[in-house]
C-alpha cells in the first residue's frame, strides 16, 4: 500500500529539499560589524576634515599666520645652525599654505566619496570601492598631519621649540583617528568584494 504523501511543515522553520533558505538579516548584529565600525569612522574623519578645510577657506588669515611663523622660524631658538632653514618669503609662505588647504579639501572629498560608498556597500556587502577610498584619503591626511606638520614642521622648521606657535599635539591628535581608522578599515572583517568585481 502506498503510503500518502505529507506536506512538509515550514511553520517550525523546515523547508523541503531543494530550496534556499530565506535570507534573514538582523540588522542589530549589523551595527555591530567590523564594516559599520569602518563606515562611522570613515564619516567621522571625513566630517572633520570638511570642516578643518572649511574653517580655513572661510577663516584664511588665523592659521596663515601659524604657516608663516613655522615657516619663517621666528619664535624657536634661532640657533645659527637651523636657521637657514627659514622660508621668509611671504609669497613662498601663502603659497604653501594654499597647498595645505588644496590638500585638506581633496582629502575631504575623498573620504565623503568613501563614505557614500560604505553607505551603499552596507546594503550589499560590498566593500572594495570603501575600502579602497577610505585608504586614500586617510593616508593623504596621514601624509599631511604626519610627514607634514610632525615631520617637516616639527622637525625641519623646529616647531618642537616654539612656545607659541607649537602644532605638535595637534597634529599628533589628527593622526591618531586617521591611523585608527585605517586598521579598522583593513580589518579581516571588511572583506566582502564588490559584486560587480567577481
Amino acid at each position: 500500500m502506498a503510503q500518502a504523501h505529507r506536506p512538509t511543515d515550514t511553520s517550525s522553520g523546515a523547508r523541503s529539499p531543494g530550496t534556499a533558505p530565506a535570507p534573514r538579516r538582523n540588522w542589530f548584529l549589523r551595527l555591530g560589524a567590523p564594516s559599520t565600525a569602518a563606515s562611522a569612522l570613515t564619516a567621522t574623519v571625513a566630517l572633520y576634515m570638511t570642516l578643518v578645510a572649511f574653517g580655513n577657506i572661510t577663516d584664511f588669515g588665523t592659521n596663515q599666520q601659524f604657516v608663516r611663523h613655522v615657516l619663517s622660524m621666528d619664535t624657536t631658538f634661532k640657533d645659527p645652525d637651523l636657521m637657514w632653514r627659514a622660508v621668509e618669503s611671504p609669497a613662498l609662505q601663502n603659497a604653501a599654505y594654499v597647498a595645505v588647504i588644496v590638500w585638506e579639501t581633496l582629502a575631504a572629498v575623498v573620504l565623503l566619496a568613501a563614505t557614500w560608498f560604505w553607505i551603499t556597500g552596507l546594503r550589499r556587502d560590498a566593500y572594495d570601492r570603501a575600502r579602497a577610498a577610505s585608504t586614500v584619503g586617510l593616508v593623504m591626511v596621514l601624509l599631511l598631519f604626519g610627514m607634514g606638520f610632525l615631520a617637516i614642521g616639527g622637525e625641519w622648521f623646529a616647531m618642537w621649540q616654539s612656545s607659541d606657535w607649537n602644532g605638535l599635539d595637534a597634529a599628533a591628535r589628527n593622526v591618531a583617528p586617521a591611523a585608527f581608522t585605517l586598521l579598522v578599515v583593513h580589518l579581516p572583517g571588511v572583506r566582502r568584494a564588490d559584486p560587480e568585481r567577481t
